[in-house]
This record gives C-alpha cells, structure tokens and sequence, in this order.
C-alpha cells in the first residue's frame, strides 16, 4: 500500500523531469480523475492509502504524461466554454483562446438565431460548433473538417451535449458537401507555417495532429481559402470570422482586401493582448475573375 501524499510526490518528481511546467498539477489532475476524488478530497485524505494495483495502474499515466502526452489525452477530454468534450489524438485540443472565436460570433449574432446559417469549418471536436448550437438554439450550424477521425469524435460530442440533431458534422474538405449559402463562416483553421512546426512544444509536435495545426509555406493556406470560396458561400451581408497566429494579422486582413467583395475588416484581441480574430462582412457578390 502507498499514500496517496507519496505517490503525488513522485508523480510529480518524474514529471517534472520531462520538462513540463506544471508538474504537481498535472500529477493533482491526473490522480483526482484516476481515484474518482475533487481537489478537497486530494488535498485532505493525502494519508488514504491506494492499493498497490492502483498505484502500479496510475504510473502507466504518469509515465504517459513524461513522455510528454497532454493530460487533455490522457484523461480523454478537455474543458471549453465551461464544457466538457472528449478529445483524443484525431483532433486538436481546444484552447481558451478560442472562445474570443466563439465571442466574437455572438456578438454579431444574438439568441435565439432565428433562420440563421452557420458553418464552423475544420471543426476537430466540435467544440465550437457545438457551443454556438446551445448559444444560439434556433440557428442552424454545420460543421466541416477533411478528418473522418475527427468528425467522429465530433459527432459523439454532439449527442453528448443534446445538440445532435440542430448541429451536423460533415466529412469534408471546406465547404464541400454544404450547399446554398450561408450567414456566418468561422473556423479555427491550420496557421503554423511550414518551417515553424519543428520549434513548437514537443507535447504539441509530438501528439497533436499536424494536419490541423500546419498551414504552408506562410502559414496562411486555409485563411487564403476560407476567404476566397467564403466569397460566393456567404449571403450578402454575411459574415466570416477566422483565428489567427502570430503576426498574422496584416497579412489576413489583406486577403479580405483583395477579395474586394468585404468590407468591416476588424481585428479582436484575446485576454492576453495578442491579435486573435479577424473578421469581415461580404458587402457585395465578387466580381468575374
């Protein structure tokens, strides 16, 4: 038999070793969820003794998390907009700051979405999609990602949160598979270049799935899309709303521009001060090319 004040203790030494910045709260998270316990039982039964095959059982997800494997896929999901989602090594893990993303919609667009169309394009979990289905209830939202993998997950996120039959996943490239047009586009999509991905975290690198992280030679292929078939996809007076990296704010911003067929270009800022959502509105059709 070990303690569970011992077995935090070298949880949280090994992980450490790995480099992670957070070892005693990911050793705290990763035990809370194991043992079935909420943090003020951690943090008062640290004598309550764990049968050794628990504790051997718990070291195959310390080891997991040394090796640099984000607790989010250890644990199977991660938390966003105040909401549980399953996520696992097909899709991208949720950020906080994506939910400027979804803020930034729902600035435009109030409850309940009476008669709106909207598409989250590459949507991994779904989290966002799903969000703007219980946010906006009367509204409907499809949501796109080339991963069947992902979709699937997506899917399952979907029943899990009672929005499955208001929000539908489709397996493909952009808008394909979405006919007609549509009132509102957003999308988190792909925005590390191509020789930026060799300098991200290994946990990142080494776990998440490139294609949604990986974006050309400058970072910028999806936004170029999204913006260019968005275009002759949106309504008149419709909107897209797009993440952004680093840096990127100027150079999506002049995508828009030269569509010539958008107009309100604005930036929003995430908590932390940094260019985080671009959007603009389609004032007119694009001109024939």
């Amino acid at each position: 038999m070990t303690d569970i004040r011992t077995i935090l203790h070298n949880a949280t030494r090994q992980i450490a070793a790995s480099g992670s910045p957070t070892p005693r709260l990911d050793a705290e998270v990763l035990l809370m969820r194991f043992l079935g316990m909420d943090r003020v039982q951690l943090c008062t039964r640290q004598d309550r003794e764990v049968p050794q095959e628990q504790a051997a059982a718990f070291s195959g997800w310390v080891e997991r998390r040394r090796l640099g494997e984000p607790v989010s896929y250890i644990l199977g999901e991660k938390e966003f907009w105040s909401l549980r989602f399953e996520v696992g090594p097909e899709v991208l893990i949720p950020r906080p700051e994506t939910e400027c993303l979804v803020e930034e919609v729902l600035r435009h667009y109030g409850r309940p979405g009476e008669g709106l169309r909207m598409i989250d394009i590459g949507t991994g979990s779904g989290a966002i999609a799903i969000v703007l289905a219980l946010e906006l209830p009367a509204a409907r939202v499809a949501a796109t990602d080339i991963s069947a993998g992902a979709i699937a997950v997506a899917r399952r996120n979907a029943a899990a949160h009672g929005v499955a039959s208001r929000m539908e996943p489709v397996h493909g490239d952009l808008f394909a598979g979405l006919p007609g047009e549509w009132d509102a586009v957003c999308s988190n999509p792909p925005y590390i270049p191509e020789d930026q991905y060799g300098l991200l975290p290994p946990g990142i690198r080494n776990f998440e799935p490139p294609g949604a992280l990986v974006a050309g030679a400058d970072g910028l292929a999806f936004h170029r899309r999204i913006v260019q078939e968005g275009a002759g996809r949106l309504k008149t007076g419709g909107r897209i709303f797009l993440e952004i990296g680093d840096s990127q704010r100027e150079a999506v911003e002049a995508l828009f521009a030269e569509a010539g067929c958008y107009r309100d270009v604005a930036c929003r800022q995430d908590y932390g001060g940094t260019d985080r959502v671009v959007s603009a509105r389609k004032a007119r059709e694009p001109a024939e090319r």
